[in-house]
């Protein structure tokens, strides 16, 4: 039974993991997107 919830505790910190990683590289991908706009603004 203890082995059982070990492992289900594992798979869901994985998957926080994972969650964790995929926001971040959206942040950063929105961020990196928005600097390029402001600067194609700038430009004009």
């Amino acid at each position: 039974m203890g082995d059982e919830q070990e492992l289900i505790q594992r798979r869901q910190k994985a998957r926080a993991i994972v969650t964790a990683v995929l926001l971040l590289a959206f942040v950063v991908l929105t961020f990196f997107i928005t600097i390029a706009k402001i600067r194609e603004g700038m430009a004009q």
